[in-house]
């Protein structure tokens, strides 16, 4: 349903991705690994955003944050999207990408604070710019924040980063017979309660008409097929 190239993209990262085979926190071959993928995206002109999970750096203090208040355990989490975020920044600048790391959160010793006008100036300008701190609101995932700075920068897709090559018929994991999908409405994806966005992130893309690709990060050269039209993932669309 795709043959051509994306010219803006919004790329969802999770914090999980870059943990490797660690149990949490950062792997450095792991962050490298990915930096060389999005460089060969950079590398076509492609104007690039990326918002970040925080799962990687939170399941290291989850055991204590049990029982905790969901807000307070928000907050923390949006803490650790920050972190992501200026560890992937430090990886991409040693590839020569201009990079701004902005936060929903106001860090502004850390990093800048998300200013629309100034992420759009940014990519126009061919920097990446990496969307951290979620919305800035407890309750709402990083997918959500995904889909929202996607129609907020005028995006053409979201492609999600999972560890998976799209979305199947089953789970992939525990069936060898398993059939990806090659494209999927988001009503389906809402109904059948595919579990690779959350329901808010599926609406608010499918209201915005905004595409949803979902592919593997873990697959060499995965992300530059996706986002140069290639038969890569499964495309959730209207």
């Amino acid at each position: 349903m795709n043959n051509r190239t994306y010219e803006r993209v919004l790329l969802k990262l999770s914090g999980e991705s870059l943990m490797g085979e660690d149990s949490f926190g950062i792997n450095r071959s792991s962050i490298i690994r990915i930096t060389d993928e999005i460089t060969k995206v950079m590398s076509l002109g492609i104007s690039l955003a990326i918002v970040i999970g925080g799962g990687n750096i939170f399941r290291g203090v989850a055991p204590g944050a049990q029982g905790m208040d969901r807000a307070t355990a928000d907050y923390m989490g949006m803490m650790a999207t920050v972190m992501n975020a200026l560890a992937l920044k430090d990886a991409l600048k040693y590839s020569g990408i201009d990079v701004r790391v902005q936060s929903a959160l106001n860090i502004e010793q850390i990093v800048e604070p998300y200013i629309r006008p100034k992420a759009l100036r940014y990519l126009d300008e061919g920097k990446l710019v990496i969307f951290a701190a979620g919305t800035g609101n407890p309750f709402f995932t990083t997918d959500t924040a995904a889909a929202l700075r996607a129609a907020e920068i005028g995006a053409e897709v979201v492609i999600k980063a999972t560890k998976v090559d799209g979305i199947y018929n089953t789970d992939p994991i525990k069936d060898v017979n398993a059939i990806r999908y090659s494209h999927i409405s988001f009503d389906e994806a809402i109904v059948r309660q595919i579990a690779v966005m959350d329901a808010t992130a599926f609406a608010l893309c499918r209201d915005q008409k905004i595409p949803i690709k979902v592919f593997s990060i873990n697959k060499a050269n995965a992300l530059l097929r996706v986002i140069t039209g290639k038969d890569e993932g499964t495309l959730v669309h209207i």
